[in-house]
C-alpha cells in the first residue's frame, strides 16, 4: 500500500513539473503618455506559431525579440522561451492587451488579456550615458501663451514650437496626445508652412518650427489648466564613435516630448458698471440695425437686419432683440456669420435678419436697439444704440382707382368697322392635290418591323448585368448603404432647427457612410475602431480627426445649447468630410 501511494506522488510531481505554462508580464500596468512598456510572453515549453495581440493603443517601438534558456541542473530539465516587445502608448486611457496564442505538442495555449493605465505625461529620471538623456538635452516642445490672467472670453493664443539644438537632428514626428482644452472654445490655426528658424532656447541658440497655433476663449473663471501636447520625435544625436573622416557619427533614437501643462488665471468680468443688457460680448464692436424697406403696401414683407461687426469672441454671444409694434408681425430670425479666426481671435460680424409682415396701414417707428460690451482696450462696458427707424404702410385703395379709370378708358375707345376688318387676308389659296403612298414601301413600315429585332441583343445584356448585379451580394448592400447616407444626409439638412432629430440623422448618415466604404458592421463601430481602419486606409490624420469630430459633435448635442448656425456648420463640416475621405480612401 504505501508502494502504490509512493508511486502515486512521484506521478503526480512529474505530471506538475511537465504542465505547460504560457504567460504575459509586463515592466508595470500604469505608465505616462511619455513612457515605454515592455511586455514579454514566457513559456515554459518550446512552440510553434506564436501570434502576438494587435497591441491596440500602443506603437511597437521594439521588438519582438526572442530568448531561450535551456539548462540541466541535477538531473533536472529547465526550459524557457520568451518574446519581448516595447510599447509606447499612443494616447490616455485605460486599454487592454489581448490575448496572445501558441501552439506546443498540437495544442493551443493562450494568455490573459492584462489592462494597463496611461496617464498624462510624467517626468522621467535622466541618464547622461543614456541617448534619450542626450535627446532630451537637445530637443524641447514649448507651448507659448500670449498671456496667463485673461479676462473671461478674452483671446487666448498658444503657439507649439519644437526647439531643436545645432548638433542634433530631427527625421520625423507624430503626436501622442492632444490636448482637448477643456472648459475653452477653441480654434486650430491652419500651419501652412513648418519652416526651420534661428531662436533662443534658455540663452541658447536653436533652430526650431512651429508645430501648431490654437487660439482660446476661456469659457470660466478661476484657474484653468491648459492640457500639454506630447510628440513622439525620431531624434538623431551625435556619439562618441567618428567615422573615416573624423567626424562625429549619429545615433537614431525616439524619444517622447510634451509641452508640458500651462496654467492660466481667469478674471471675472467686473460687475461695476455692468448693464442689464449685457449678454457677454467681449472685444472692440460696432452695431446696425437697417431696413430693406422704408414704404410698402399692407400685406407686403420686408427685412429688418441686426448686425453687429469688429473683433471679439462673436460667436460667443447673442444678439439683441428688436422691439416692434404690434401690427407688425414678426417671424423667426436667419442668423448669419461671416468671421474668420486668427491668432489675435475672431473677426468679422455677425447678424440676424427677421421678416417682417404689417397688417395695416400707418407709419410705426421702430425704437432703438441697444447692444453692450465689454472693451478690453479700456477695460469698461460700452454701449451702442441704433438709429430709431420708421416704416410707412399704404393702402392699396390708390392702385384700385387707378386701375378703374383705365378701365373706363379702354371702354370710351372706337370700334373697328367690320366691312374692312379682313381685307388684308389672301382670298385666292394655291392648292396642290394630295399623291396616295402605299405604307408598306416607306422606311417607318421597316423600322417598325425590325425594330423589334434589334433590341433582343439589347435586352439580353441588360438582363445579364441585372442577374450578376442581384448575385453580387456585398456590392448591392455597399450601394444600399450609400442610399442610406444620401437619404439620412439629406434628412438631416431638412431638420437643420431640430437639435434631436438633425443630429440623430447625421449621425446615421455618418456610420452608413463608414459601414459602404470599410464594410464593418455598425457593433464594431467605437472612435478607437474607426481611427485604426482609417489610418490603416491610409487616410490622413487631419481627415480622420475631422471625421471624428463630427461624430463627438453628434454625441454631445444633447448636452449642448446649440443654434441653427451650430447645425449648418456642422452639416457643412459633414459634407466636406465626406467628400474629403471618398478622395483618400482606396
Amino acid at each position: 500500500m504505501k508502494f502504490r501511494l509512493l508511486l502515486l506522488l512521484i506521478f503526480l510531481s512529474s505530471f506538475a513539473m511537465s504542465q505547460v505554462k504560457f504567460e504575459a508580464k509586463t515592466s508595470k500596468t500604469q505608465l505616462g503618455v511619455n513612457e515605454r512598456l515592455r511586455i514579454d510572453f514566457t513559456m515554459n515549453e518550446d512552440g510553434d506559431n506564436f501570434i502576438p495581440p494587435s497591441f491596440e493603443n500602443f506603437k511597437v517601438v521594439g521588438g519582438p525579440s526572442q530568448s531561450i534558456n535551456n539548462s540541466w541542473i541535477n538531473g533536472v530539465r529547465s526550459f524557457s522561451k520568451s518574446y519581448t516587445y516595447f510599447l509606447s502608448p499612443t494616447k490616455r486611457g485605460t486599454f487592454t492587451i489581448g490575448q496572445s496564442s501558441i501552439e506546443i505538442d498540437g495544442n493551443t495555449y493562450k494568455t490573459s488579456p492584462i489592462q494597463i493605465t496611461v496617464t498624462a505625461a510624467v517626468e522621467i529620471p535622466k541618464d547622461p550615458n543614456d541617448p534619450n538623456y542626450i535627446a532630451s538635452e537637445s530637443i524641447h516642445l514649448v507651448a507659448e501663451v500670449s498671456t496667463t490672467k485673461p479676462y473671461l472670453n478674452e483671446p487666448v493664443s498658444v503657439i507649439y514650437k519644437l526647439y531643436v539644438a545645432e548638433n542634433t537632428g530631427v527625421r520625423n514626428w507624430s503626436e501622442l496626445d492632444s490636448p482637448s482644452y477643456n472648459d475653452f472654445w477653441s480654434q486650430n490655426i491652419e500651419v501652412n508652412r513648418q519652416n526651420v528658424k534661428e531662436g533662443k532656447y534658455k540663452g541658447e541658440n536653436y533652430r526650431y518650427v512651429v508645430l501648431k497655433k490654437t487660439v482660446l476663449y476661456p469659457q470660466k473663471t478661476g484657474k484653468l489648466s491648459i492640457e500639454p501636447l506630447t510628440l513622439d520625435v525620431s531624434v538623431e544625436v551625435p556619439s562618441k564613435r567618428r567615422d573615416v573622416f573624423g567626424r562625429l557619427m549619429m545615433i537614431t533614437t525616439n524619444r517622447n516630448v510634451t509641452a508640458g501643462k500651462r496654467t492660466i488665471d481667469v478674471k471675472p468680468l467686473p460687475s461695476d458698471g455692468r448693464p442689464d443688457d449685457f449678454s457677454g460680448a467681449v472685444g472692440s464692436f460696432e452695431f446696425n440695425m437697417t431696413s430693406n424697406k422704408n414704404t410698402l403696401k399692407a400685406t407686403e414683407a420686408f427685412d429688418l437686419k441686426l448686425e453687429v461687426s469688429g473683433k471679439g469672441n462673436l460667436k460667443l454671444f447673442k444678439l439683441p432683440k428688436p422691439n416692434l409694434p404690434s401690427a407688425l408681425e414678426v417671424y423667426e430670425p436667419e442668423h448669419s456669420e461671416k468671421v474668420s479666426t486668427n491668432l489675435s481671435g475672431m473677426r468679422g460680424s455677425i447678424s440676424d435678419t427677421y421678416t417682417v409682415v404689417p397688417n395695416a396701414q400707418g407709419r410705426y417707428p421702430i425704437p432703438t436697439v441697444s447692444f453692450s460690451y465689454f472693451d478690453l482696450n479700456t477695460e469698461t462696458y460700452k454701449t451702442l444704440k441704433s438709429n430709431e427707424l420708421v416704416v410707412a404702410v399704404t393702402d392699396d385703395a390708390e392702385l384700385s382707382s387707378n386701375e378703374n379709370s383705365a378701365t373706363k378708358e379702354v371702354q370710351k375707345t372706337n370700334v373697328t368697322t367690320l366691312s374692312k376688318q379682313f381685307s388684308s387676308f389672301k382670298s385666292n389659296g394655291n392648292l396642290e392635290p394630295i399623291t396616295k403612298t402605299n405604307f408598306y414601301s416607306t422606311p417607318l413600315f421597316w423600322w417598325l418591323f425590325f425594330g423589334p429585332l434589334l433590341l433582343i441583343p439589347l435586352v439580353i445584356i441588360i438582363t445579364r448585368n441585372r442577374g450578376k448585379r442581384a448575385l453580387d451580394i456585398e456590392g448591392n448592400k455597399i450601394r444600399q448603404t450609400n442610399r442610406l447616407a444620401r437619404k439620412y444626409l439629406s434628412s438631416s439638412k431638412k431638420a437643420i432647427g431640430n437639435k434631436e432629430a438633425f443630429y440623430v440623422a447625421l449621425e446615421r448618415a455618418l456610420h452608413n457612410y463608414l459601414k459602404s466604404r470599410l464594410k464593418i458592421e455598425t457593433s464594431d463601430f467605437s472612435k478607437e475602431k474607426i481611427d485604426q481602419l482609417l489610418t490603416k486606409k491610409e487616410v490622413q490624420k487631419e481627415a480622420s480627426s475631422q471625421f471624428l469630430d463630427v461624430l463627438k459633435s453628434c454625441e454631445l448635442a444633447r448636452y449642448t445649447p446649440l443654434g441653427v448656425a451650430d447645425m449648418e456648420r456642422d452639416y457643412q463640416k459633414a459634407v466636406e468630410t465626406i467628400n474629403t475621405l471618398d478622395k483618400q480612401l482606396k
